[in-house]
């Protein structure tokens, strides 16, 4: 088998297709044309074959997963299930027959390579994700650290990087009340119903009581 053809993609130009005797056979990215040495000419064997294509995947698996990560700070259990979802079976409508048909996901050993090329390369990191949520979390309209801690939780970060987190921010359960107070009393007139649903935001009940008090008496 020989490379007979290396062109860039019309609708990617940091993309190029690559044919075999001819034929389409895949794509790269193209600063894995010259690490890869594929060049026109070259002769291969199909294990060969098989080697770029699997680098193909990878290139645009961790392109995919590269703007996933760069479209806000993800936690290493966000992005593990991002990468899980790809190694799924995804149906299609083909352009030619109309027809609906199965794509094949990528393989495990491809998505855990994007992961750890990710965290190598600090795309990834959970103390990173962790400072970015505590700080950028409702910042204008309040929120318990209890809830902070709770959404950290459930997004897989290790309960010392949130403790770091948490210590390492200004935010407080005092300052947050009063702008949520500030937000919701008209919703709330009544001091119990607004009490009952400050308390399933997270908030202690003294810190909410202390808060209610000094908002219904801003003059004292």
């Amino acid at each position: 088998m020989k490379i007979t053809d290396i062109s860039l993609q019309a609708r990617n130009p940091d993309r190029v297709n690559v044919s075999i005797d001819g034929k389409y056979r895949f794509s790269l990215d193209v600063t894995q044309v010259t690490d890869l040495d594929v060049r026109k000419g070259r002769e291969l064997d199909e294990h060969e074959l098989a080697q770029l294509m699997g680098e193909s995947e990878f290139g645009k698996l961790y392109a995919r997963a590269l703007e996933y990560a760069l479209m806000r700070p993800r936690s290493e259990r966000e992005m593990r299930e991002y990468l899980y979802r790809k190694t799924l079976p995804s149906r299609y409508k083909s352009r030619t027959s109309g027809e609906i048909k199965e794509r094949a996901g990528v393989a495990k050993s491809i998505a855990e390579r994007t992961f750890n090329r990710l965290v190598e390369r600090n795309y990834v990191n959970d103390e990173t994700f962790a400072r970015w949520w505590v700080e950028s979390r409702n910042q204008t309209k309040g929120t318990s650290l209890r809830k902070l801690r709770a959404e950290m939780i459930a997004k897989g970060v290790p309960s010392a990087v949130i403790d770091d987190a948490l210590g390492g921010s200004t935010r407080n359960d005092e300052d947050e009340l009063d702008k949520i107070i500030a937000k919701k009393r008209r919703k709330y007139p009544d001091d119990q119903k607004l009490m009952q649903y400050l308390a399933r935001q997270g908030f202690g009940f003294d810190d909410i009581k202390n808060a209610i008090e000094k908002y219904n008496q801003p003059d004292s």
